[in-house]
């Protein structure tokens, strides 16, 4: 069964909501303009309730099917946008400096409310669907807060489901894979505090740019050296700051950076090897090192089942030979995890085409993704709500 007629139809409203929130964007909790948007469809879209507050900013839609017989659906969307500077040259290019939806999460919230309008029309399933619209994915953990605001007893969800653009995948295709599918992030802040100086005397220092270069290079060794090769683990280093002057070796310097695991046994020995290595390099310079070191997402790990049900839903969409049901994990991360270890669920990739990819100030959302999407979470909401 092709895309529904219906959300071919409302493409271009879907696209000019889309381009809308493409405009205002809004950055982790703040997204108050955005919630504002979603909260008034909702509510001209008829839907039996319409709940706000949720997670600080979140917003829940429930609309009941024709028969109610208990069974709630979560769908969910993000709707945050990240701290860069746009540079499509788009018409509806962000108008706040230095904010952008660089990940897409306008077309996810755009796609979500164009299911729901059609689901409000038809009601075509048993029990009830909720649509959720979450603030603060990129860093923020909004989907924990929804998940701590009692979000899942509230509206009785039983099984819950997530969406994200990916570029380089054709519209028109989905993606998914059983089990971890998304990594466990983590930050760190690392302080090296040695004896600055004059840097035409660097024997009378304890230099902190030369010890914290060897930092960054020996933690390139947790990946190459210290974790089992098979397994999959990121540790990058992505802020180095020290000194202000040519001819002065700075007292302190600061590294900053993340770590990417699919497993909890190896972000643990992760973290090992940085101390470890935090205190070797410590003891052989005399310098001071601390390691700050702050767990954030957990694992997104999809749920069997309903895994199995996602991709047999996608075909329905999009045709069985355009639905990868075992794409390789990715490294980012993503906070969904918090809503898949509350509920069993999973997690979907669709096609946003050729574009730029996620966190870049050149790309854009591909309104041509909208149908394939709308469609998605249609059929899923359906055929899950079957009566």
């Amino acid at each position: 069964m092709p895309i529904l007629n219906r959300a071919a139809e409302m493409q271009e409203e879907i696209a000019a909501w889309r381009r809308h929130l493409h405009s205002i964007p809004e950055l982790n909790f703040g997204t108050h303009k955005t919630s504002d948007f979603v909260t008034g469809k909702l509510k001209e879209f008829g839907c039996d309730e319409v709940v706000t507050g949720l997670g600080r900013t979140g917003v829940v839609g429930l609309i009941r099917g024709r028969h109610g017989d208990g069974r709630t659906v979560g769908l969910r969307a993000d709707m945050d946008a990240l701290p860069i500077t746009e540079k499509t040259g788009k018409p509806y290019a962000s108008s706040v400096p230095g904010v952008m939806h660089a990940c897409g999460h306008d077309g996810h919230t755009a796609m979500l409310l164009g299911a729901a309008k059609y689901l409000a029309e038809t009601r075509n399933f048993s029990g009830a669907v909720a649509v959720i619209f979450q603030p603060a994915e990129e860093g923020g953990g909004g989907g924990h807060e929804m998940v701590k605001d009692g979000m899942m007893e509230r509206f009785a969800i039983e099984r819950v489901f997530g969406m994200h653009n990916m570029p380089g995948l054709p519209i028109g295709q989905f993606a998914t894979r059983p089990g971890a599918i998304m990594a466990a992030t983590a930050e760190f802040t690392i302080t090296v505090t040695g004896k600055g100086g004059h840097a035409a005397m660097p024997h009378r220092t304890i230099d902190s740019i030369v010890i914290g270069s060897q930092l960054v290079m020996a933690l390139q060794t947790i990946a190459s050296r210290g974790i089992d090769p098979v397994e999959s683990v990121v540790v990058s280093v992505t802020k180095f700051h020290g000194g202000d002057a040519y001819n002065v070796i700075p007292e302190r310097v600061q590294i900053a950076g993340t770590v990417r695991s699919l497993k909890d046994a190896v972000a643990a020995t992760a973290r090992a090897r940085m101390e470890a290595i935090c205190a070797g390099i410590a003891a052989a310079s005399q310098a001071s090192i601390h390691l700050e070191y702050e767990p954030n997402y957990p694992v997104t790990v999809n749920h069997s089942e309903e895994t199995t049900f996602a991709c047999d839903v996608a075909a329905t969409v999009a045709g069985e030979p355009n639905v990868n049901r075992a794409v390789p994990p990715v490294m980012g991360g993503e906070d969904f995890s918090y809503m898949l270890e509350a509920r069993p669920g999973a997690f979907i990739f669709v096609g946003n085409g050729d574009t730029a990819n996620l966190h870049h100030p050149g790309y854009d959302f591909n309104d041509e993704a909208i149908p394939h999407g709308v469609s998605y979470w249609v059929r899923l909401a359906e055929t899950a709500l079957a009566a």
